[in-house]
């Protein structure tokens, strides 16, 4: 899986410079939105779905299951309130 979120994040920033869209503001998505900014648009879903499987499938396990510990001079001054 590790492999496969690499190549997607390289695909990623090879279609995030969109070179065929530079010069055109033709045809318009749902006939008011540029081209380009349509793309930017998927584009930006497309990285948030990226960034999540990043989290699904990468994120350390380990951390999720530390628990905040109290150090010893806080847990005394609790303690006598």
């Amino acid at each position: 899986m590790k492999w496969l979120l690499l190549i997607l994040t390289l695909v990623l920033i090879v279609v995030h410079q969109d070179f065929w869209n530079w010069g055109s503001s033709k045809p318009l998505a749902f006939g008011f939105l540029p081209i380009g900014l349509w793309y930017h648009a998927l584009f930006c879903v497309a990285a948030a779905i990226l960034l999540a499987m990043f989290v699904m499938f990468l994120w350390p396990k380990d951390l999720e299951s530390v628990e905040r510990e109290v150090p010893q001079d806080d847990a005394a001054q609790n303690a006598g309130h």
